[in-house]
C-alpha cells in the first residue's frame, strides 16, 4: 500500500545511484542507502515488478557510512552529488560492481569473460574540489542554482565541496540579471584563468553582466554557437606535459587531476606498434591524439563541434603527419579510405549510434579502444560491438567524479 512502511535489507548497489533490495516480489531502489544496510522505507513510485522508495529510518548501519560533508546533501536537496553519504574507498569498489553488473545483465557478457577483462578501478587522485567547470541552471524566476535530488526544482547552494574553490567563489560574486538565461557554465584553467560561459535560446536573451573580477565571458546560443563577449574566447589546460586550448563550448573533462592517467591508460590500451595509423573519433580538442601523436605514422581526427575542431587543429599543429576531419562519425567513417590498426572512440554519455557500430563493423578495424563516461551505454554498444565480430579484451575502470555515482572506463575490443 502506498504509505505503509516495510523493513528491507540493501543487497546491491544500482546504475543511478540508489542500493536495491527485495520486498515480497518487487525489487525496490532507495537512494542514499549503502549494501547491507537494514532500512524502514516507503514505496514513492511503483511500477509493478520493481519500486522505488524513500528510507524513513536507518535501522542498521553499513560501516562505509560517513556524515557528508555538504548541508545540501540529501533528498529533495541538490542532486549534483549521490554518495556523499558512503566513504570513499567504498565508492570506486561500489562503482566497478555497477559497471561489472551493467556489462552482464545488458552487455550480455559472461562471467569468463567479464573475470579476464576487468582491471581494477583507478580511483581519482583527489576527492573534493575537483571540478574544473560546472553547468547551473536558472528557474523561470531568474534564480541560479543546481538540479534537486527530485529534478523537479532548483537547489540554491550555499556551498558545494567538489566544485573548485575559485569557481565557488566566482559563483558566489555573480550579479546578473537572469532573464532568458538557460544555463550558465563557470570554468576555469590550469593558470587559474576563469569563464563564465552563458547559454540562451536567443542572443537578445544575453543577460547584463556587472563583474569586477578579470574573466572572460562567452554565450552560447541555442545551436551551441560561441559568441565571445568579454575576454577571451578559450581557456588552456595543461596535462602531462601538453597544452590544451579549449574553446567555450568545447568538451574537456572536468577532474583535471585525473586526466594524465585516464591518458597513459587510453595509450597503454592501443599497443602501439611502429609505423601504424589510428583513427581517433569524437576527438573534441585533441586529447587523446596529443598523447599518441609522436607514436604513430598517421593519425586522423573526426569532430563534429567546429569550435572543437579548430582547438584540436592548434593544439596539434607541431605534427604534420595529422589529417583532421570536421563532420559527423556517421558520415565520415563511409569516406574513409585509409586502412587503420586500431581506433579511439570517446563518444557522448548516449554511447554510439547504432549507424556508427555499423560504420566500425564495416571498416574491419582489429583494435578498437572504447573511452566512456556511462555504464549502460557502454555495456549496451559492447552487446552491439560482440554481435559485429569483436571481443571484449579489457575494461579499465576509473573513477572521475568522486561523491557521485558516475564511473568512467576503458573498454579495449579486438577482431
Amino acid at each position: 500500500m502506498p504509505n505503509e512502511t516495510f523493513d528491507i535489507e540493501l543487497t546491491a548497489m544500482a546504475n543511478g545511484g540508489s542500493a536495491l533490495g527485495r520486498h515480497g516480489k518487487k525489487t525496490i531502489f532507495i537512494p542514499y542507502t549503502i549494501p547491507g544496510e537494514h532500512v524502514t522505507a516507503r514505496i514513492t513510485e511503483d511500477k509493478g515488478r520493481i519500486a522505488f522508495a524513500e528510507g524513513i529510518t536507518l535501522v542498521e548501519a553499513s560501516a562505509d557510512r560517513v556524515y557528508p560533508r555538504c548541508p545540501h546533501f540529501g533528498p529533495n536537496r541538490c542532486g549534483r552529488c549521490q554518495w556523499q553519504h558512503i566513504d570513499y574507498t567504498a565508492q570506486v569498489l561500489l562503482k566497478q560492481d555497477v559497471l561489472v553488473d551493467q556489462l552482464s545483465r545488458i552487455g550480455g557478457l559472461d562471467d569468463s569473460t567479464l573475470s579476464s577483462a576487468m582491471r581494477e578501478i583507478i580511483p581519482s587522485p583527489v576527492e573534493w574540489h575537483y571540478n574544473h567547470h560546472m553547468t547551473f541552471e536558472t528557474s523561470p524566476e531568474g534564480q541560479i542554482g543546481l538540479p534537486s535530488s527530485d529534478g523537479r526544482s532548483l537547489a540554491l547552494i550555499e556551498e558545494c565541496h567538489i566544485l573548485h574553490p575559485a569557481l565557488f567563489a566566482l559563483y558566489s560574486s555573480l550579479d546578473m540579471n537572469f532573464s532568458g538565461l538557460t544555463h550558465l557554465k563557470l570554468q576555469i584553467g590550469s593558470d587559474g584563468e576563469m569563464m563564465l560561459i552563458l547559454s540562451v535560446n536567443k542572443e537578445e536573451d544575453a543577460p547584463e553582466i556587472h563583474i569586477d573580477l578579470p574573466i572572460s565571458v562567452n554565450l552560447l546560443l541555442e545551436d551551441d554557437e560561441p559568441i565571445n563577449l568579454i575576454g577571451e574566447t578559450h581557456l588552456r589546460y595543461t596535462v602531462g606535459g601538453h597544452q590544451f586550448r579549449v574553446t567555450g563550448g568545447s568538451e574537456f573533462r572536468s577532474n583535471i587531476a585525473a586526466l594524465e592517467k585516464l591518458a597513459e591508460v587510453v595509450v597503454e590500451a592501443l599497443a602501439l606498434k611502429p609505423n601504424q595509423a589510428v583513427l581517433d573519433l569524437y576527438a573534441g580538442v585533441g586529447f587523446f591524439s596529443a598523447f599518441i601523436a609522436d607514436k604513430v605514422r598517421l593519425l586522423t581526427l573526426v569532430e563534429s563541434y567546429p569550435p572543437a575542431a579548430t582547438d584540436a587543429d592548434s593544439n596539434l599543429a607541431d605534427f604534420d603527419h595529422i589529417d583532421l576531419i570536421e563532420g559527423r562519425v556517421e558520415d565520415v567513417l563511409f569516406t574513409l579510405d585509409t586502412t587503420y590498426d586500431a581506433v579511439i572512440v570517446d563518444p557522448p554519455a548516449q554511447g554510439l549510434s547504432v549507424e556508427a557500430v555499423d560504420a566500425l563493423a564495416a571498416k574491419g578495424i582489429p583494435r578498437l579502444v572504447y573511452v566512456s563516461s556511462d555504464a549502460a551505454t557502454l555495456a549496451r554498444d559492447a552487446a552491439r560491438l560482440v554481435k559485429q565480430g569483436y571481443t571484449l579484451e579489457s575494461v579499465q575502470p576509473l573513477d572521475l567524479a568522486p561523491q557521485t555515482y558516475y564511473v568512467d572506463a576503458v573498454a579495449v575490443f579486438i577482431r
